[in-house]
């Protein structure tokens, strides 16, 4: 009588034949590497993991993929500098990753950032006044009234406006940072 097979074992038997070339096989390395990296990116912009855990996890790594994760983790780090979120994590990365004092940037980047900050808050206070002013012309007007100016659209473009104005300045402070 004839042998009963399951369907793994006849997927089995259907693959042992079928190799992986050298070019797929390195691009599964390629993809595990990435996603490894995201993961580490991720785990610690959001403070899950430290510094020194991401060191330890690159040490582990072969030294052609642990120059990989490097590239892409600071590549990505960088991208990820923003004017609106705290950065002095991402710097303290980046500086550990590239082995050098970045403090000089640092410097440019927390000046950058305070005159976004003053400005920002210059452009948030005139918004409340143009707004309370409307208000005001249509009859709602006391201490009570705080007008809500994330939502309005007056600010969403005044906003738009200084965030475009200071994204080239941004973008050359990330290219410094490429560039040591």
């Amino acid at each position: 009588m004839g042998e009963i097979k399951s369907t793994l074992e006849l997927a089995m038997e259907r693959t042992k034949k079928v190799k992986i070339s050298e070019t797929e096989k390195e691009e599964i390395k390629q993809k595990e590497i990435l996603q490894r990296v995201t993961s580490l990116f991720h785990r610690y912009r959001e403070g899950y993991l430290s510094l020194n855990e991401i060191l330890k996890e690159i040490e582990k790594m072969e030294q052609k993929a642990a120059t990989m994760v490097k590239e892409l983790l600071l590549s990505q780090w960088i991208d990820a500098l923003s004017l609106e979120d705290d950065a002095e994590r991402i710097l303290k990365g980046i500086e550990s990753l590239k082995g050098q004092n970045i403090d000089e940037v640092k410097k440019t980047f927390n000046d950058l950032l305070s005159q976004y900050q003053g400005e920002k808050e210059k452009v948030k206070e005139e918004v409340r006044l143009r707004i309370t002013d409307v208000l005001r012309n249509d009859g709602i007007y006391g201490s009570a009234v705080e007008p809500k100016i994330e939502g309005n659209e007056i600010w969403k473009k005044e906003n738009e406006t200084l965030d475009q104005s200071y994204r080239l300045k941004l973008e050359e402070i990330k290219e410094q940072l490429r560039g040591l």
